[in-house]
C-alpha cells in the first residue's frame, strides 16, 4: 500500500499546494511512483502543474459522484508524478455528496483501485474543514500540516487538530499526524525564528525539517506549469523539498 499523505490546513496561503507539487516532484526524482490528488475546487495544483482546468471534460468531481473512474482521468506529467485533476465543479460535488451516507469515504473508495500502482499518494486538501477535507483525511494514512512562520498563521490549527481527532474516531482510526512543516520561513527575522521555536511546544507535534524558505521562485514556477525543482533547481527552496523527501524515505 502507498503512503497516503493529506496536506491540510484550513488557512489559505500557507503553501499547501506548493508542498504537494514540490514534494511530489522531489519524491519522483528519488525513483518513487507518486500520484498527486487535487481535492481543492480552486484547482490550483492542477493549474500550477501546467494543466488548464477549463480544458478538462472530466475531473475528480465526476469520480467522486461515480460517473468516472480515477484511472480514466489520470494525467501523466512529463518526467513527474501522475495527477488526478480538479475543476471548479468540485465545489458542487461537496454539496451533492453531503446527501449520501458514507460520503466521507468517497475519495478513499475512488483511489483504492490505483493504490498498487504508487508508492506515494499526496492529497492537496482545500482551505476549509468541510466534507472534501474530511474525505482527504479519511483517505490518508498520515497528515502533514504546513504552517506559515507567522503568529497569525497559528490561529485555527486547534480546529484542524479537532477535525483530525474526529476523523480518527469515526472514519479512519489509523490516521497519524506526520508533523508540522514550517513554510514561508525567513530566517533573517527574529519573529520567524521565535515562531519556529514555539511550534513544537504549542502543538506537541513533530516539526519537520528543514523549514521551507520564503522565496519568489515558488510564485514564479506555476506560471510556466512547473515546480521549483525544475525552474530553479539550485535554490534553497528546491533543496529544502529535496531534503524533506529524503527524510520521509
Amino acid at each position: 500500500m502507498p503512503r497516503t499523505l493529506a496536506v491540510a490546513n484550513q488557512k489559505g496561503g500557507v503553501a499547501k499546494t506548493t508542498t504537494v507539487a514540490s514534494l511530489g516532484a522531489a519524491l519522483t526524482e528519488l525513483g518513487q511512483r507518486v500520484l498527486l490528488v487535487d481535492l481543492d475546487p480552486q484547482a490550483c495544483l492542477t493549474f500550477s502543474l501546467g494543466v488548464d482546468p477549463e480544458d478538462l471534460d472530466t475531473s475528480l468531481h465526476h469520480v467522486l459522484l461515480g460517473s468516472a473512474k480515477a484511472r480514466d482521468i489520470l494525467i501523466t506529467l512529463d518526467e513527474g508524478p501522475d495527477l488526478v485533476p480538479a475543476t471548479i465543479e468540485l465545489a458542487t460535488a461537496e454539496v451533492r455528496l453531503s446527501r449520501d451516507s458514507g460520503a466521507e469515504q468517497s475519495l478513499r473508495t475512488a483511489l483504492r483501485p490505483l493504490a498498487a500502482s504508487y508508492d506515494w499518494i499526496l492529497i492537496d486538501c482545500p482551505p476549509t474543514l468541510g466534507l472534501l477535507t474530511v474525505n482527504g483525511l479519511s483517505a490518508a494514512s498520515e497528515v502533514l500540516i504546513p504552517l506559515q512562520c507567522e503568529t497569525l498563521a497559528h490561529r485555527g490549527v486547534g480546529q484542524l487538530l479537532d477535525t483530525i481527532h474526529d476523523v480518527q474516531q469515526l472514519t479512519n482510526p489509523g490516521l497519524e499526524i506526520l508533523g508540522v512543516l514550517p513554510t514561508l520561513y525567513d530566517g533573517r527575522t527574529t519573529h520567524a525564528r521565535k515562531v519556529l521555536e514555539t511550534i513544537s511546544g504549542t502543538y506537541d507535534l513533530p516539526v519537520l525539517q528543514p523549514p521551507i524558505p520564503k522565496s519568489i521562485r515558488f510564485a514564479e514556477a506555476p506560471a510556466i506549469g512547473q515546480t521549483i525543482l525544475t525552474t530553479a533547481p539550485a535554490t534553497p527552496g528546491a533543496a529544502a523539498y529535496r531534503e524533506l523527501a529524503k527524510a520521509l524515505l
